[in-house]
């Protein structure tokens, strides 16, 4: 696989190429998405629950993700790496810039932060010292008490338009790409649009210009109550290979995910 940057990411849009991203947490998987073509790579904070056994993503460090970066980068070395800020890590701009800079030089080529208009000011900050940065709004785990469980966002009008707005808000500060997660299908679409940088969904429909996926959702090893808009790739094809590169397919087809895994 050629090197892949941001610039990439953003031609990709450009000529309306979708593609596939995926969580990973280590060196052996990570040398394998990478061998079937993913080009894009999370750092999830998603590994507190998948690796570490929690409920929720709240107890994840930033020396959880300084050290799964590491070791994801030495098994992908090419593909465009995203890792998250963990909870409470970027609420004040000199600790932001402090757990950024670690993470950065663990490997990662952006950091992830979720939240709307009240991080405006650590984005601008972040983006003035150089630092790529990729938004995350609609339902943000890190906040996952405040609202109160897993639940669909920006059903309502108001709602809506308040997604809308932060989107076009976090652009304007600086990041360079945003997940959408669990909103109407509808809505992303309009945000997709709206915005000319790349634009990744999770439970957000097919418009998006790229999906991501948590790996152990992909595969089907994940415990307990199923997410609608995760799907099992492996159950039919076979290998781990073979999954990986019928989502990459289907991702770039457009055919994932269809009306069954949206909102």
């Amino acid at each position: 696989m050629e090197y892949i940057n941001i610039s990439t990411l953003q031609h990709w849009k450009k000529k309306k190429n979708k593609f596939a991203a995926i969580t990973a947490y280590d060196f052996s998987f990570a040398r394998l998405f990478e061998n079937a073509g993913i080009p894009v790579i999370l750092i999830g904070d998603s590994l507190g629950m998948t690796i570490q056994g929690h409920n929720s993503t709240i107890p994840v460090t930033v020396k959880n993700i300084e050290y799964h970066t590491r070791a994801v980068r030495k098994g992908a070395p090419n593909v465009f790496l995203i890792s998250d800020l963990p909870f409470m890590s970027y609420y004040e701009i000199n600790q932001a810039l402090k757990n950024t800079s670690k993470i950065i030089q663990s490997g990662a080529n952006m950091v992830k932060i979720e939240g709307g208009k009240h991080l405006i000011h650590i984005i601008k900050e972040l983006s003035n010292h150089s630092i790529l940065v990729c938004g995350h709004i609609g339902l943000t785990p890190q906040h996952i008490d405040f609202l109160s469980g897993y639940k669909i966002q920006g059903k309502t009008e108001k709602d809506e338009k308040k997604i809308m707005e932060e989107a076009l808000l976090l652009e304007d500060a600086g990041i360079k790409m945003l997940v959408l997660e669990c909103i109407p299908a509808q809505l992303s679409k309009k945000i997709t649009e709206k915005l000319s940088i790349p634009v990744v969904g999770i439970g957000a429909g097919h418009h998006t210009d790229g999906q991501i996926l948590v790996m152990q959702d992909l595969l089907g090893i994940t415990e307990g109550k199923k997410l609608r808009f995760t799907k099992n790739f492996l159950i039919n094809n076979g290998s781990i290979q073979n999954a990986i590169k019928a989502y990459i397919n289907s991702v770039q087809k457009g055919i994932f995910p269809n009306k069954k895994y949206s909102f």
